[in-house]
C-alpha cells in the first residue's frame, strides 16, 4: 500500500512540470501610454488680418504758400494685417494672458493742393496700429473664450509724398474665440474697439525739392472722430 502511494505521488509530480509546459505563457502587460493632456499655457507667435473701420478723421495739411490740402481717414472698411506675440498661462478652465501686437492699417482720401488733386492710397500712405493687452478667457477643453483690453497705439501718414507718420495713443477692448486644431497651431476670430484720447494731433514736416508739393516745412492737424474698430482672424503656433 505505501509503495502504491509512493508511486503514484512520484507519477503526479512528474505530471505537474509537463502540464505547465503545455500552458500559454503569460507575456507581460504592455505599459500604458498617456497622450498629454491639451494646455494653453505656453508663449505663441502668429499672423492676423482683417478689415478695420473708423469716425470719419481728416488730417489737414498747411504749407508755406499758404495753401491747404486735406487726407480724409475713416469711414470705408479699409485692410488691417499684421502679426503678434503673446504668453498664456491655464489655471483650471481659466487661461490668463498677455499679447502685444502691430500691424499695418491702410488709409486713404483725396489731397488737394492748389489746381492739383492726387488720390492718395496705396502703398505708402498707410498708417500703423500696435496694442498691448491682457487676456482673460475661459477654455472648454481646446476652445478659448476670452475678453482682452490695454493700450492702443498708432499713427497715419500725413503725407503721402514723404512718408511722415502722427503718432496717438488710447485704449482698446475687444473678445475673441481661438480654437487650438493641433496641440500647436491655433486659429482665432477677433474683435476691437479702438479710442484713441488725442482728438488735436499737430506735427510738422519737411518737405524737400524735387517732389509734388513745393519744398518747405509743412504743419499737419488731424480733426474729426478718434473711435475705430477693426474685426481680424488670425493664426498662432504655440510652443
Amino acid at each position: 500500500m505505501l509503495r502504491s502511494i509512493l508511486l503514484a505521488s512520484a507519477s503526479m509530480a512528474f505530471a505537474v512540470p509537463v502540464l505547465a509546459a503545455d500552458l500559454p505563457s503569460r507575456a507581460p502587460a504592455p505599459s500604458p501610454v498617456y497622450a498629454p493632456a491639451f494646455t494653453w499655457s505656453g508663449f505663441y507667435v502668429g499672423l492676423n488680418a482683417g478689415v478695420g473701420w473708423a469716425d470719419s478723421r481728416d488730417v489737414i495739411v498747411t504749407g508755406p504758400a499758404g495753401g491747404s490740402g486735406i487726407l480724409g481717414a475713416g469711414g470705408d472698411g479699409r485692410f488691417v494685417g499684421g502679426g503678434q506675440i503673446g504668453y498664456n498661462m491655464q489655471s483650471g478652465a481659466w487661461v490668463f494672458g498677455v499679447e502685444t501686437d502691430i500691424q499695418y492699417v491702410g488709409s486713404g482720401g483725396d489731397v488737394s493742393w492748389g489746381p492739383y488733386t492726387w488720390w492718395a492710397n496705396g502703398s505708402g500712405d498707410g498708417g500703423y496700429l500696435g496694442t498691448l493687452r491682457a487676456r482673460v478667457g475661459y477654455a472648454i477643453d481646446r476652445t478659448l473664450i476670452y475678453v482682452t483690453g490695454g493700450l492702443a497705439y498708432g499713427g497715419l501718414n500725413t503725407n503721402p509724398f514723404t512718408g511722415n507718420v502722427t503718432s496717438n495713443a488710447g485704449w482698446t477692448i475687444g473678445a475673441g474665440v481661438e480654437y487650438a486644431f493641433t496641440n500647436n497651431w491655433t486659429a482665432k476670430i477677433e474683435g476691437l474697439y479702438i479710442q484713441n484720447d488725442n482728438d488735436n494731433d499737430v506735427r510738422t514736416f519737411t518737405n524737400g525739392a524735387g517732389g509734388l508739393l513745393p519744398a518747405g516745412v509743412y504743419t499737419a492737424s488731424t480733426s474729426g472722430g478718434t473711435g475705430a474698430g477693426l474685426v481680424r482672424v488670425g493664426i498662432n503656433y504655440k510652443f
